[in-house]
């Protein structure tokens, strides 16, 4: 049936009945559209981060797990590793603003993300929480170093001490927000990739932080059994994950997990942080472990920023995961 004969139907129904109950007509070159979306254009705004913002969500896992480790580490009277961990933590703590900032090209404007708080924006709360942790973790790695070298004697020493677990607890907490706050973050938008896994990424997202930390420790020479039965438990954890993001559950709205690069970075980034370390530790072959597992978070962030693109720019993603 030619155009002109169906709009003549179209025309006669819509008359008859006051309703028009068939499929409509695409007139090539018309303003209707022949794809989804708003005069074919994404419906939603795909993330315009650039390569920093990857980057910083795993160096604020790593950092905020690592200060997790530290406490853990002190607690059950590891003082090396808690040492060098919340070193690895201060230097997290320093280096995610400056990735923040090179992001948003003018270091003014992280700043003005600390004059409201705001509790209900997963970006004012995590702009906060950077600063939390980086208030305590600095502070905490001076008074611990401090103690530890024993300048300081009597009264002082005990206050240093004292200071050094308070401040270490507190980036503990923070570290943990920190590291699963991103996940939380982009979760939180339009993206339908994206929100309809919003339970899933705080978990995925805190436990490849933890594993890079425990991960970056073993390669620093720290072989303990703890830091080998976190890497056993997150890479379960992370194998786990790999079967839940291969079952395609969404269909269209959630395929940029599934096709495209997007889906093939999320792939290769969860058996580098899944199978490949499990079947490793279980043979003993920790450090290649712990590189695996390293290269698989980084690689992972960069797909999850990657699988955004993809899902914000498909319209029909939009739609169907409103139904």
């Amino acid at each position: 049936m030619t155009n002109e004969k169906r709009i003549d139907q179209l025309r006669e129904e819509a008359w008859a009945k006051g309703v028009v109950t068939g499929d409509g007509v695409d007139v090539a070159g018309g303003p209707i559209p022949q794809r989804p979306g708003y005069y074919g254009q994404p419906v939603v705004r795909p993330p315009v981060w650039t390569w920093e913002i990857p980057i910083y969500f795993f160096v604020g896992g790593l950092a905020g797990m690592s200060a997790l480790i530290a406490l853990g580490a002190a607690l059950f009277h590891h003082p090396d590793v808690a040492r060098t961990a919340i070193w690895i933590a201060a230097i997290g703590a320093v280096l995610s603003p400056v990735l923040l900032i090179l992001d948003l090209g003018r270091p003014r404007l992280f700043i003005h993300m600390l004059r409201v708080f705001k509790p209900q924006s997963p970006m004012s709360m995590g702009a906060w929480i950077l600063a939390a942790f980086g208030t305590c973790v600095v502070p905490g790695l001076i008074a611990l170093e401090l103690h530890m070298s024993h300048v300081f004697t009597g009264a002082t020493d005990q206050i240093l001490r004292i200071a050094a677990g308070i401040l270490i607890f507190g980036s503990a907490i923070f570290g943990v927000l920190l590291a699963t706050y991103t996940g939380v973050l982009i979760g939180a938008t339009s993206i339908p990739a994206w929100f309809l896994h919003h339970l899933l990424l705080p978990i995925h997202f805190g436990a490849a932080g933890l594993g890079s930390a425990a991960a970056l420790l073993e390669l620093l020479g720290h072989r303990i059994a703890p830091l080998n039965g976190i890497g056993l438990f997150v890479a379960a954890v992370e194998s786990a994950l790999l079967i839940w993001l291969s079952l395609d559950k969404h269909g269209a709205a959630d395929r940029a997990i599934h096709e495209h690069r997007s889906g093939w970075l999320i792939r290769i980034g969860e058996v580098l942080m899944g199978p490949f370390p499990l079947v490793l530790r279980f043979f003993g072959v920790i450090p290649l472990a712990a590189i695996f597992f390293l290269l698989g978070a980084l690689i992972s962030r960069f797909g999850w920023i990657a699988v955004g693109r993809v899902s914000g720019c498909d319209p029909e993603a939009v739609f169907a995961s409103q139904k």
